[in-house]
């Protein structure tokens, strides 16, 4: 049977910068096939028309699927899931699938989907990305244009839940794989680092918070969490159940900025060590480099003494997953490590403490 596809959930505030996000995103997808679901109607219909062709071949205008009968979470079963059955039943599957939601939706009712019969056994959530604007929520209105917001909830007629923005915010954060701090250029460095820590004391244990200026995360930050969200629904529990949402494009500051940042807020490195000898004590030093130095990805292969297989080695945040792939063949037996995270990372301890 052909393996899952990872599905991410992007969700936030109309206003947080999702739009932003997912088409940066797209323009640096490096090859992988990406298949967008966005969730808006009315109005500001114009998420769509805004990410229509800037993926080139890695996510085309047959790729991109808008839901317009109102707020995702409100026709799950209506709109949603006949639209993941025809996506998953094309011959060219996609490599990912990134859902927008609009922004009043919950993410749990999307993500409690995936176990439906049909869709269950061919796709996954690899993670929940919460997208918040940086700006507002420091300044305590978690939307930054409240009467836009309040705009999307007049013109859904499906929507089923009054929810305020303080309950909605809290449902997301709970649901929330990853929370990006976006408009982090807004703020000074002391409020990014005292909103960062909040959030993080806010959330689940695990989910990582990251800072970003127009949604420009590496790929690599963005999917291949490999969650499993799906089956993960009791720890990401929704706090309210009477709730209200709306649609909505979600574009920070103006598009034509796009490329004046770029990713200069993260920084990557490979660190090189010789063989190893017992898997699960490296997966555990890992993982103890990983929360030393708050560290968002690692992935790489080592050499282990006695085999010939290369162990595959893959890491979110403290979760390390590890297993044996392929033989070494010609390729020198050494272990190659590579690190992902927010511009800082002190490079020199790192390596240390990975070739102790």
């Amino acid at each position: 049977m052909p393996a899952k596809i990872p599905a991410t959930v992007v969700t936030g505030f109309l206003g947080a910068g999702k739009t932003t996000l997912i088409r940066h995103m797209l323009q640096n997808a490096e090859g992988k096939k990406i298949a967008l679901i966005i969730n808006e109607f009315g109005d500001l219909g114009v998420d769509g028309d805004i990410l229509k062709g800037c993926g080139e071949e890695t996510c085309t205008e047959d790729d991109i699927v808008e839901l317009s009968n109102g707020c995702i979470c409100c026709t799950v079963a209506d709109d949603f899931i006949p639209t993941m059955e025809q996506l998953l039943a094309r011959e060219d599957r996609p490599d990912h699938i990134v859902i927008e939601t609009s922004g009043l939706a919950l993410p749990q009712p999307l993500v409690r989907a995936f176990n439906w019969p049909g869709i269950s056994t061919k796709v996954t959530v690899d993670g929940v990305v919460t997208v918040v604007d940086g700006r507002a929520v420091q300044d305590g209105q978690f939307a930054h244009n409240l009467a836009a917001v309040d705009a999307q909830r007049a013109q859904d007629e499906n929507l089923d839940h009054e929810t305020p923005l303080s309950e909605l915010f809290e449902d997301q954060v709970a649901c929330a794989d990853l929370i990006v701090v976006n408009k982090s250029d807004l703020l000074e460095a002391s409020e990014a680092d005292a909103l960062t820590t909040r959030l993080k004391t806010e959330s689940r244990d695990g989910v990582q918070v990251v800072k970003s200026t127009m949604g420009a995360l590496p790929i690599d930050v963005l999917l291949g969490q490999g969650i499993g969200a799906e089956g993960d629904l009791e720890t990401r529990h929704e706090i309210h159940h009477h709730h209200h949402h709306h649609e909505g494009e979600d574009d920070d500051h103006h598009h034509d900025h796009e490329h004046e940042h770029g990713h200069d807020e993260f920084e990557s490195f490979t660190v090189d060590r010789g063989e190893i000898d017992d898997p699960n004590a490296f997966a555990e030093q890992v993982a103890r480099v990983i929360r030393d130095h708050n560290i968002l990805r690692l992935k790489g292969f080592a050499a282990v003494a006695g085999k010939p297989m290369r162990l595959t080695l893959q890491a979110v945040g403290p979760r390390v997953d590890t297993y044996f792939d392929q033989p070494f063949g010609d390729d020198s037996r050494k272990t190659r490590l590579v690190v992902i995270g927010e511009a800082g990372l002190n490079e020199a301890a790192i390596t240390e403490a990975l070739r102790a």
